[in-house]
């Protein structure tokens, strides 16, 4: 049976080198063999966020670093604003809506990223925000927020406020930087650019937000970043870890490092301008306009008709799959997936089987056009 093409904006693929490393067989996490792994791992993984501090590592979903953020950083009573342009900025607000918090919602039109003179303006009639969290990369729309412009937005208005970002369809993909971007907290999970299976989380933290964890009166157990932080000052972990998962996260970090973190960006970067300059080329809409497009993921946009066709037709015929939209934009666009484990021949894999569905679709010759045009700006980019 043919192998399926995974361009999901996650789960992603996993390399066979991988899958191999978590097969080399369990063994206890209470030893000299897991504090070692523990350490490597640290060292490899501070550099992926910017950080030089330690990074907490749950074994759990994304949704529970999300979860992790607000009751380690956020006290009841307190005041939270949360930037929502999709999906999963709705989970923040869902999150946010079970605490005892005060929440202030900043819409933002879905298929576009977050405007920082219009939220400065939005801040600035507020009191007392402890806290401000937003998507890195919105996935439910590929919008990509301007993470750097927000957080000086957020440290101007207050520079006690901690700005907190949701970099799980992000993380080693996007070009982010903690100390650069000025970002407080960053979270993320294992099954999207950082190419291993669900199921750990990550949590890291500057200076100023492991204060306020330190501080924090909110009640917690699983979540207690400090049991995290204080089991990691000696390379072990506060509760059961995913030992498996662990020995694919040293063996995806030490791709990550042998490509460099540098060429992990731009070859990002490569995927996502071979993907637009295709669709392009085959007379589909882009969802989101190029100065807000993420490295990681694409949404394209046609009648319900068309996106039900190639969705299916890419699954059945090509063993290509992609994702289609969620809630508001169920039915409207596909989500295409450019992340971690992926590279310029897979954007024309399915670049040449949407040129086949489309010209038998349309009855228009497409062939080639959207392969030439996305080997073009290969070049442009050369």
């Amino acid at each position: 049976m043919q192998e399926e093409l995974l361009l999901t904006p996650g789960p992603t693929p996993v390399a066979r080198r991988t899958y191999q490393a978590m097969s080399q067989g369990i063994f206890g996490h209470r030893t000299s063999r897991f504090k070692e792994m523990s350490a490597g791992i640290q060292e490899k993984l501070k550099p992926l966020f910017g950080t030089d501090n330690p990074v907490a590592i749950l074994t759990s979903s994304g949704t529970s670093a999300l979860e992790a953020a607000m009751v380690n950083l956020v006290d009841d009573g307190d005041t939270v604003v949360l930037i929502v342009s999709g999906v999963f900025g709705g989970k923040f607000a869902d999150i946010a809506g079970r605490y005892n918090f005060n929440v202030h919602i900043y819409d933002v039109k879905w298929g576009e990223a977050a405007d920082p003179k219009a939220f400065k303006e939005y801040l600035n009639g507020l009191d007392n925000v402890t806290a401000v969290f937003t998507q890195a990369c919105e996935t439910s729309t590929s919008v990509l927020h301007p993470l750097s412009e927000l957080a000086d937005v957020v440290h101007n208005y207050n520079e006690e406020t901690l700005f907190i970002v949701d970099a799980v369809s992000a993380l080693g993909g996007a070009d982010m930087n903690m100390q650069r971007d000025k970002i407080d907290c960053i979270v993320s999970g294992s099954q999207k650019a950082l190419m291993l299976p669900p199921g750990l989380a990550f949590v890291a933290l500057n200076d100023r937000a492991v204060k306020k964890v330190n501080n924090s009166r909110h009640g917690r157990y699983y979540l207690d970043l400090k049991m995290y932080f204080k089991s990691l000052e000696v390379d072990y972990t506060p509760q059961t870890p995913a030992v498996t998962l662990y020995q694919g996260l040293e063996d995806v970090l030490d791709m990550i490092h042998e490509e460099t973190i540098e060429e992990v960006f731009v070859r990002h970067k490569k995927m996502q301008k071979m993907l637009r300059r295709g669709i392009e080329a085959l007379e589909l809409e882009l969802f989101v306009k190029e100065a807000a497009a993420s490295p990681t993921v694409t949404a394209v946009t046609s009648t319900p008709e068309e996106i039900s066709h190639i969705k299916d037709t890419l699954e059945k015929d090509y063993h290509i799959s992609v994702a289609g939209g969620q809630k508001d934009l169920a039915g409207k666009i596909i989500r295409i997936g450019h992340m971690g484990f992926m590279f310029p021949k897979d954007m024309l894999a399915i670049l040449s089987a949407l040129e086949d569905i489309l010209s038998r679709l349309r009855s228009k010759n497409y062939y080639g056009k959207a392969l030439t045009a996305a080997q073009e700006s290969l070049y442009d980019q050369a």
